[in-house]
């Protein structure tokens, strides 16, 4: 990549060098046409050749130009990839407690625009402000050896006049710009939300009230843009005030000197082309020095985002973890998301190889928390979580999630093909495997009544597959992963019981020979456990098989007995 910046940096001094000869060779040509008499001739070449001449660099001009963009346009593009590379990787580093508070359509805009901006800063910075610089040296170093110096003041004074008021403007116009890109961020997030959550819009009949609510977005974003708009053409306007009186006052300033005969026609022709050489690009100037102001916001919004530090992240010694059996070890485990809302206290439990513990409760007890910890969502407040006695803290966050297999309440699939969806638990795994698993999920047969078979797109979220469908998917992605521990985070409880019972052989199938861990609300989907331990308010208040429990009359008893009348 680095022979492309060189190349392109080249051509760019080049066309410029070009660019700043070409006022020169036509002020020659209208010099010897205007006299044809006249000895001193530009390099002893004719009228005719001067003019030849002077299209050849215009043409060499545009040529080191176009060589310039064609050259640096992969640098350009592969730079912008790592960017956007760099932010998406950084987004899914951050921790379940920022994604839980993200907005999704806000985040996703953010990226885009940052990306943006940081495409636009590489272009023009290197392509529009760097050569600017450059031809204006280059023509600043001309009009005070070959012309007159007092061209060069007025030139000079031009510019920072046009400078300072472009800056003061565009500063008052990028607070404008803030407040429109937070309008337009706020819309689009409430349209996203609105179309993610089109079924619950439909079922309160809230389409006016969503398309409200949008509007009200909209209205923020339209008064924004209409006083971007209004400074926009108050600072055009300022600008072409300065740029055509500079070149009115320079123009002048030739004629009387070509009347005086202090210079001639072709000075006169010449000094007109370095002023629009100067002022043209400087107008541009203007709209790049916004543009450039916007990016910088732009891509601040999106450096706050790279700035901020994952919740959990690996220790730089950290380690493989190696998984000799999948004994599991809670040891007087703590844990609040809150420093005020403690949600474990003290746990301690343990789950031998090969056996399925089974985590009940009531809603809030703290069940679900112990999932997000093994899977280490999030570490621990105070206490210690072992795998085979390894500590999941010392060990890399790969690892460990290549170790354990988790089968979430909803199943969230992909806008994809069921076959994707299934083989996303293995990125390597063949057709055969595949189908394999779908079969050990008992979804094959229905996979093969579809007319797509395993290409069925699912739709978003994966809407066109029922309940019971998406589990079944998610437990063949999860068999295909093949882990050694198993996570069953309330795997049925968003299904009826019909559907609930036939998917439980599948999960009872799915643990053989795995430990598993098992977080249920329904105690009918833990009699079969090795283990069971009840959580309440943090704490484990009892634990035992669900013989035992039963026998002991208590809290567990009591929640049995009620989901048993329920049932009845």
């Amino acid at each position: 990549m680095r022979w492309r910046v060189v190349i392109a940096v080249a051509a760019l001094v080049l066309a410029k060098l070009v660019a700043v000869a070409t006022p020169l060779i036509f002020g020659q040509a209208v010099d010897r046409i205007s006299d044809p008499e006249n000895a001193a001739t530009f390099l002893a070449l004719g009228a005719v050749s001067l003019t030849i001449l002077y299209g050849l660099t215009r043409l060499l001009e545009a040529g080191f130009q176009q060589l310039r963009d064609v050259v640096f346009a992969k640098v350009g593009q592969r730079a912008l990839r790592r960017v956007g590379l760099e932010t998406f990787e950084h987004i899914h580093k951050l921790s379940l407690r920022y994604h839980i508070s993200r907005k999704t359509g806000g985040l996703s805009r953010v990226m885009e625009r940052g990306v943006k901006g940081v495409s636009f800063l590489l272009r023009f910075m290197l392509f529009s402000i760097g050569p600017l610089i450059l031809q204006l040296v280059l023509i600043s170093f001309v009009l005070a050896t070959v012309f007159d110096v007092r061209y060069l003041i007025v030139i000079v004074v031009a510019i920072v006049v046009y400078v300072w008021f472009t800056a003061v403007v565009t500063e008052w116009r990028v607070k404008i710009r803030k407040v429109m890109n937070d309008q337009d961020t706020d819309a689009n997030q409430k349209a996203i939300d609105s179309l993610l959550n089109f079924e619950t819009v439909k079922y309160f009949g809230a389409e006016r009230r969503e398309a409200e609510r949008y509007d009200v977005a909209m209205a923020g974003y339209e008064a924004a843009a209409l006083k971007t708009s209004y400074s926009l053409g108050f600072i055009n306007i300022g600008q072409a005030l300065i740029i055509n009186v500079t070149m009115v006052i320079v123009m002048v300033m030739a004629a009387i000197d070509v009347s005086n005969g202090s210079a001639t026609v072709g000075s006169f022709v010449a000094v007109n082309a370095y002023i629009m050489q100067v002022l043209m690009p400087l107008n541009f100037l203007g709209f790049v020095y916004r543009e450039i102001r916007q990016a910088l916001v732009d891509m601040g919004e999106m450096f706050g985002l790279l700035a901020q530090d994952p919740e959990v992240a690996d220790k730089p010694d950290a380690t493989q973890l190696k998984v000799t059996g999948g004994r599991i070890d809670l040891n007087d485990v703590h844990f609040s998301y809150e420093p005020d809302r403690p949600i474990l206290n003290g746990v301690s439990l343990s789950v031998d190889r090969g056996k399925t513990l089974a985590i009940v409760g009531p809603s809030g007890s703290g069940k679900s928390t112990i999932g997000r910890l093994l899977f280490r969502f999030y570490d621990v407040t105070d206490g210690v979580l072992l795998i085979d006695g390894q500590d999941v803290r010392d060990v890399t966050q790969d690892s460990l999630h290549a170790a354990v297999g988790v089968v979430p309440q909803d199943t969230v699939l992909f806008n994809d093909s069921i076959f994707y969806n299934i083989a996303y638990g293995r990125a390597d795994a063949t057709r055969a495997e595949i189908e394999e698993a779908a079969k050990a999920a008992q979804i094959h047969e229905f996979i093969m009544s579809l007319p797509a078979g395993y290409d069925t797109v699912v739709g978003e979220r994966g809407l066109k597959l029922s309940g019971g469908e998406k589990q079944r998917v998610g437990i063949a992605r999860t068999l295909l992963k093949d882990p050694p521990i198993l996570l069953l985070d309330e795997a049925t409880s968003a299904l009826d019981t019909e559907t609930e019972h036939d998917i439980q052989d599948s999960l009872i199938a799915m643990g053989q020979g795995r430990t598993v861990v098992m977080i249920a609300h329904r105690l009918s989907t833990v009699i079969h456990a090795d283990k069971i331990v009840v959580l309440e308010d943090g704490h484990i208040v009892e634990s035992g098989t669900h013989d035992q429990l039963i026998s002991l009359s208590g809290r567990y008893a009591h929640l049995w007995h009620l989901q048993s009348e329920e049932a009845a």
